[in-house]
């Protein structure tokens, strides 16, 4: 296939559903050959049987990124059916529960910690080893959040877990700069997903509300994000690492 991930190998975890798997589709699209990754064996084979009937290459493997021994299989499993590890788009994660923090349970903080925080790391770190045992380098994109930049009321778990991806980027692009393996963040703000879609269910708060705080007066699509990380993960960025690129419609800029 023809596209500037052509014939590259990726990665993307949490691709069952909203940003995963509109960034899987279109990676496939630019010519990659994408495992999808996620603890969701419902929805998670839609996404490769998509990406298959649009002419595309993918497999499914079942994963639970916030276990070391279910990482390394990932990797494992992708070297088995490629042959090799090209980038990765580290995007699985969870909402938590979104409260006072004196509200919060312990139990809800250290699971928000361990999706998002910890299995952002442990994906990094054996992406990487991959990549260094290659010797060819690579490029690694995480999903952070506007919660990774400013603060959100009710969200002290989450905005801690996001937070700590940009702090896990920035220190690894340092680290692997000169080995030509990139690691970058994308920082999304308020997108069509199932995940905002349940908090609006939840908190009360209607869609026109959210809206309204949006300088382009609408929300993000997830194919927006997914344009953003193919940017990212292709060669035309190849000077660019370390970085937490809001992708928000100008949230952040307020």
């Amino acid at each position: 296939m023809t596209g500037k991930l052509a014939n590259k190998v990726i990665i993307v975890t949490g691709g069952s559903t909203g940003i995963g798997r509109a960034t899987a589709i279109r990676c496939a699209a630019d010519g990659a050959k994408v495992v999808v990754a996620d603890i969701n064996t419902v929805e998670a084979p839609a996404t490769v049987e998509a990406i298959i009937k649009a002419g595309g290459d993918a497999t499914f493997v079942k994963t639970n990124v916030a276990v070391a021994s279910e990482v390394q299989a990932l990797i494992a499993a992708t070297v088995k059916a490629y042959g090799r590890l090209d980038g990765a788009f580290n995007n699985a994660g969870i909402e938590g529960e979104f409260s006072s923090i004196l509200k919060l349970s312990e139990e809800t903080f250290d699971r928000t910690i361990a999706v998002n925080l910890k299995g952002v790391w442990l994906c990094i770190k054996y992406q990487i080893e991959q990549m260094m045992n290659q010797g060819s380098g690579g490029s690694i994109v995480s999903t952070a959040s506007v919660a990774g930049l400013i603060g959100s009321r009710g969200a002290s778990a989450y905005c801690a877990s996001k937070h700590g991806v940009i702090g896990i980027t920035k220190g690894v692009a340092l680290e692997y700069a000169r080995k030509r393996i990139r690691v970058n963040a994308v920082c999304p703000g308020v997108i069509k997903t199932p995940m905002v879609d349940r908090l609006v269910h939840e908190s009360g708060v209607g869609e026109s509300a959210l809206i309204a705080q949006e300088p382009m007066d609408r929300l993000g699509e997830p194919r927006e994000i997914g344009d953003a990380v193919a940017w990212l993960l292709s060669d035309e960025s190849s000077f660019v690492t370390g970085i937490a690129l809001p992708v928000d419609g100008g949230y952040t800029a307020q």
